[in-house]
């Protein structure tokens, strides 16, 4: 207990910190000669990293913005997801989430013979919304409101418009193509979703936004990892950073990149992959809104890191990954911000326990991941079947693995 309340007292850096030693396996000591390591200039001697870790680690003293970046790359992390900037009050997350307009004056202003800068701004923050409401929103219930906003903002293409305006109305049009691509997708509907996605494609390439067409490509990758096609995977994340190579997407293409080579058993790539995302993301400024479906944050690193551990079989790792991702996605007051990560993240606890021997945990977290509301079911069932087939190896005759096994074959089936 007395282990506990003290993490409970330290911050939250502070007690990561020490989870990510100990899970690598390294006295503080071993800690701060690998941070000497990852380090591009001389450091002072081991004496006093070793004080200022000890103190790190208790929480006494916080590491400077050097410091901050040398532990998050010791770790293979990225700075923002160690070391998460403050977020804004309530206040002022509800002004910034304002429109500013309301969807019945929208809609007035989409029938007037003008197509407004006002409008249009309207129209981006409707989409940002969208976009924002992704991770916890109904996908049923997403999918109808995108598709409505999608034909409400490509009939403004009939309208007079001059080439900037033509150009944003595209960008529109493809952000919200590429939202009902992925709720599609969630919902199992493979076929209409890579049509959506092909769609998405296109605009991307005629309003010349490389983030678009490189999300697109993204999608790709995601559907070929859920349906096993590993070297697709690869191939739509090369073209996906051909296309988006300097853009926030490039770091989930490389993500994608390293989960495909983790389920081939290339360890060297997956580092390669994981390294390159790292750097990439390392040098972008922290997002505006870390709830955008189609922003890469930082803490989602962390999620990335925890799929790949977990099929590699580094279970002390992936493990800390994943109580790390369900920290993260989760408000104080219990409330989960990302569901669909926390459902993986229990899965892979899942997986952790049963490979340690503990069958009754590993059930549980496995049953708690298919319990959400909210489900993107390809990748649900990719990481649950890995769960599944575990336990049908391990516990073929046990009644609690048995039970679960069928829970599985029943989401497979709905």
């Amino acid at each position: 207990m007395g282990d506990e309340a003290t993490d409970f007292e330290r911050p939250v850096w502070a007690t990561r910190l020490r989870a990510e030693r100990s899970a690598r396996g390294w006295s503080q000591g071993e800690a701060v000669r690998a941070m000497r390591a990852h380090a591009a200039e001389s450091l002072p001697a081991d004496s006093t990293l070793l004080r200022n870790w000890k103190r790190w680690e208790a929480g006494s003293s916080e590491p400077d913005g050097f410091y901050r970046a040398l532990i998050a790359k010791t770790f293979g992390t990225v700075t923002a997801a160690f070391f998460p900037p403050s977020t804004p009050n309530q206040a002022d997350a509800e002004l910034l989430a304002g429109t500013g307009m309301e969807t019945v004056e929208i809609l007035a202003r989409l029938r007037t013979s003008d197509v407004s800068t006002a409008t249009l701004e309207a129209l981006r923050i409707t989409a940002d919304r969208l976009c924002c409401e992704y991770p916890y929103m109904a996908s049923d219930q997403l999918r109808v409101e995108g598709r409505a906003w999608l034909r409400r903002i490509t009939a403004l293409m009939d309208r007079r418009l001059t080439l900037a305006q033509h150009q944003e109305v595209l960008t529109l049009a493809g952000w919200v193509a590429l939202l009902v691509g992925c709720v599609e997708y969630d919902l199992g509907h493979r076929r209409i979703a890579e049509g959506t996605r092909k769609a998405a494609l296109t605009l991307g390439e005629e309003a010349g936004n490389a983030s678009i067409s490189g999300w697109a490509y993204e999608m790709r990758a995601w559907y070929a990892l859920t349906q096993g096609d590993y070297r697709g995977v690869i191939a739509a994340a090369e073209a996906g950073e051909a296309t988006a190579k300097h853009q926030g997407v490039a770091v989930q293409l490389a993500a994608q990149r390293a989960k495909a080579w983790a389920r081939l058993g290339d360890r060297r790539q997956v580092e390669t992959a994981l390294d390159r995302g790292r750097t990439l993301l390392e040098s972008l400024p922290y997002p505006e809104d870390t709830d955008h479906h189609f922003v890469v944050d930082p803490a989602k690193f962390d999620f990335y890191a925890m799929d790949c551990y977990r099929i590699a079989g580094e279970d002390r790792l992936a493990e800390m990954y994943a109580r790390e991702v369900i920290r993260s996605s989760t408000d104080p007051d219990g409330t989960e911000r990302k569901p669909m990560r926390n459902a993986e993240a229990r899965v892979t606890l899942g997986v952790a326990a049963a490979r340690s021997g503990d069958l009754e945990s590993a059930v549980a977290y496995g049953r708690q991941a298919l319990q959400g509301d909210r489900k993107s079911l390809p990748s649900l069932l990719m990481c649950s079947q890995e769960l599944a087939t575990l336990l049908a190896e391990r516990y073929p005759h046990e009644p609690e693995a048995v039970a679960y096994l069928d829970e599985v074959r029943t989401l497979r089936v709905s």
